[in-house]
């Protein structure tokens, strides 16, 4: 495409705002754009490799993004070119569920070393879905992560994307005390429990909701 008709999203999470764009709808903008969002002090996301590859990764390493998400289409050679790297693969099963598509090679990611966070994804156009425990058992059943590692998939790392990693993510001193309680007999049920509503409490800074 040689158009530059991407869309920009402004977002202010954390102590840094973001901006993200979709390099599948202006692959040849994409460079500039960005480049202008980090310049004026934003942090990167791209959402790449959904339908198909089109540089999204290379260019999220070489501009010091903090993430790529979807991943669905992405290759041997993004693969290691991402777990080569700082940049973060976020995997969204939900979406590719939800449109009938590959799920990304959250498998192969982590394997190579990549670092890998999971999400909903939530939108009313291919993933009108937030359950994060839902998505939790799809990386288990269908990306082949293990528990333990979808779990710090949708914590530490996804916190680390965000830019929250210092205070978010982990149960440690220092951090904020958010906390899932689980109304199950293993906290693997996270994974386990296809659809189920696992979730009994949680604490939200400290209190209880």
């Amino acid at each position: 495409m040689t158009g530059c008709g991407g869309t920009a999203r402004r977002r202010s999470r954390g102590s840094r705002a973001t901006a993200s764009t979709a390099t599948r709808s202006s692959p040849l903008c994409a460079p500039r754009f960005l480049e202008a969002c980090r310049d004026a002090g934003l942090a990167l996301r791209l959402h790449g490799d959904q339908f198909t590859e089109q540089g999204a990764i290379p260019l999220a390493v070489e501009l010091g993004a903090r993430s790529v998400d979807h991943l669905e289409a992405t290759g041997e050679e993004g693969i290691r070119t991402l777990a080569a790297s700082d940049v973060v693969g976020v995997v969204l099963p939900a979406s590719a569920l939800f449109l009938g598509r590959p799920m990304p090679p959250a498998r192969a990611l982590v394997d190579a070393g990549a670092a890998v966070a999971l999400a909903t994804d939530f939108n009313p156009g291919s993933a009108f879905c937030e359950s994060l425990p839902l998505c939790c058992s799809l990386a288990a059943t269908q990306l082949k992560l293990s528990p333990a590692e979808a779990l710090a998939a949708c914590t530490v790392n996804a916190a680390h994307v965000l830019g929250r990693a210092d205070r978010l993510g982990r149960l440690a001193p220092g951090f904020r005390a958010d906390v899932v309680l689980l109304g199950a007999p293993d906290w693997r049920y996270l994974a386990y429990h296809l659809g189920g509503n696992v979730v009994a409490r949680a604490v939200q800074a400290g209190e209880l909701r």
